[in-house]
């Protein structure tokens, strides 16, 4: 576990920071995949954390939700679109391709069972000291949360800070494979670009200090 900035934590839960969640104040930000929830809870056994959250209920990230829900006694908060999935556990349902043989192994082997989910979070909605911004596109209703005083962004999978089979760092999009609409995700990153970011953690990849990176990339978007 990495302390990024003031009350916020990066927790590692594969080599190389192929994939993160993030506890931010009293709130744990995903959960990885199922195999993930005792790591998590051996990483945060000291930390205050009553509330869980998911920035799109996709295999990686909501993985080990309803087990450490179930063993901190804590609510489930999703956007409105990805509620059902975070309830029925079914995660792949909106991908390009569900029959894929990537998607159906994420299905059966990384997807948690579903849980119930307590509350739906919008657009400006606060989670700890961030707020909540609807960044759709690699999901229906993906979020991603923003801290205004020190420019945190907990980007979930909006972007992605290494290429998922290499594993080799690099700022980009998050892979077509997985992304409801393509077209919508690059808007969100335009969204996100605007906020101007200092620090952006991510889902899959190390933390970026942004020093010019994410404009670089929507300047080849264009």
């Amino acid at each position: 576990m990495k302390e990024i900035a003031k009350g916020v934590f990066q927790l590692a839960l594969m080599p190389r920071n192929a994939i993160n969640c993030y506890v931010v104040d009293d709130v744990l930000i995903d959960a990885g995949i199922r195999g993930s929830a005792p790591k998590i809870l051996e990483m945060i056994k000291n930390l205050k954390v009553t509330k869980h959250v998911l920035t799109h209920a996709h295999a990686d990230h909501q993985g080990s939700s309803s087990l450490i829900c179930e063993k901190l006694n804590i609510p489930l908060f999703t956007s409105v679109f990805e509620k059902e999935n975070a309830e029925s556990g079914q995660v792949t349902a909106e991908y390009p391709d569900k029959d894929h043989f990537i998607a159906r192994f994420q299905q059966k082997y990384w997807a948690g069972k579903g849980y119930k989910v307590s509350g739906t979070l919008k657009e400006g909605d606060d989670a700890g000291s961030f707020r909540a911004i609807e960044t759709p596109g690699h999901s229906a209703g993906h979020l991603s949360f923003f801290r205004e005083h020190d420019g945190v962004l907990i980007a979930g999978d909006a972007l992605v800070n290494m290429n998922l089979l290499s594993t080799m760092v690099g700022l980009r999009l998050p892979p077509a494979l997985f992304t409801t609409n393509k077209e919508q995700n690059i808007d969100s990153v335009k969204k996100i670009a605007a906020l101007k970011p200092r620090i952006i953690c991510f889902g899959h990849g190390p933390v970026l200090v942004n020093n010019g990176s994410l404009n670089r990339l929507i300047a080849r978007l264009k």
